[in-house]
């Protein structure tokens, strides 16, 4: 009988709390979270798409990571919230697989065109005269399908490598979201292969887009500060600032996901730490990019105005 071992077919996913109260209090905390993540998210895609002196390389960009952050929240947070409150912890086998590759996929898609956005910074900043020609629209669409096909690739490696393991005997994963270094600690098969390929990945692609990263902007900086003018410097390096707080923002929540020990049983420390991964970058990007952006500012003015404008005549 001890040489007999269960298939797993579903997992369990860890609960925010066993008591009544707290399922409805952590529901409705994450709900406002989420809300407020996802309206932020979408109201820069609005913006970006009615006002025309939005139709910039730079907003076509920040508008597709909206809608990435926009995604990112919705594939784990309402299911898990309403699972939660519902005292509901299954996940199936194919819906653990859904989730795994969709948040490597938006991982993968947002951080290569946050390295994309670095390269539209230096063109627009050392380039100005020839911004328009080299960041023409078709250019910045190509960029943005590469970055997307290859994360679609990426996040079908890994997840198709991740789920040809076995699961058997334990299926609770100590999480409260499918992930892949929750899943191999509970895989009964050999995991070092996955987890090896995992890192070297991450780190390979981690230091090509970094890399880009500070390179385009070691060149923005010695040209900004080349400018005869206080105020023109000043003009430029606020527009690479929210930049650069959502880049290290993203790369602060990649760490946390994945150099971060997972427990084998959940603890208070690992639901911190998820929830931030999981919900802060995305819910702080729009904040950040709105907070100092005059042009976004006065877009939100001119389309709540139409709108109040469109209703009073209707």
């Amino acid at each position: 009988m001890s040489n007999i071992t269960t298939i797993v077919t579903e997992f369990l996913l860890l609960g925010f709390s066993d008591t009544q109260e707290l399922k409805v209090l952590y529901f409705l905390l994450f709900f406002l979270l989420y809300s407020s993540g996802l309206m932020g998210n979408l109201l820069i895609v609005i913006i970006t798409i009615f006002d025309r002196r939005l139709h910039t390389p730079m907003y076509f960009f920040l508008r597709n990571l909206s809608i990435v952050d926009a995604c990112y929240l919705s594939v784990t947070v309402p299911l898990e919230s309403i699972n939660s409150l519902l005292n509901n912890r299954v996940i199936s086998f194919s819906g653990c697989a859904a989730q795994i590759f969709l948040i490597v996929f938006l991982a993968y898609f947002e951080f290569t065109l946050l390295t994309v956005m670095a390269r539209d910074r230096y063109v627009a900043i050392c380039h100005p005269l020839h911004y328009t020609v080299i960041m023409r629209p078709s250019v910045c669409m190509k960029m943005t399908l590469t970055c997307l096909v290859t994360g679609l690739f990426y996040s079908a490696f890994h997840t198709g490598y991740t789920f040809r393991l076995s699961f058997c005997q334990s299926n609770v994963i100590p999480q409260f979201f499918c992930d892949i270094p929750s899943l191999l600690k509970i895989s009964c098969s050999e995991t070092f292969s996955n987890m090896f390929s995992l890192f070297i990945t991450i780190l390979v692609i981690g230091a090509i887009c970094f890399g880009f990263i500070i390179a385009s902007y070691i060149r923005i900086f010695s040209t900004v500060l080349r400018f005869p003018v206080k105020e023109q410097q000043r003009k430029a390096f606020s527009t690479c600032l929210p930049h650069i707080i959502v880049v290290s923002l993203f790369l602060l929540s990649i760490g946390v996901l994945y150099l971060q020990p997972t427990s084998e049983s959940g603890s208070i420390k690992d639901i911190i730490l998820s929830i931030y991964y999981s919900i802060i970058p995305p819910l702080l990007n729009p904040i950040i990019y709105s907070l100092r952006n005059k042009q976004i500012k006065e877009a939100v003015r001119f389309v709540m105005s139409r709108k109040l404008l469109l209703s009073n005549i209707a």
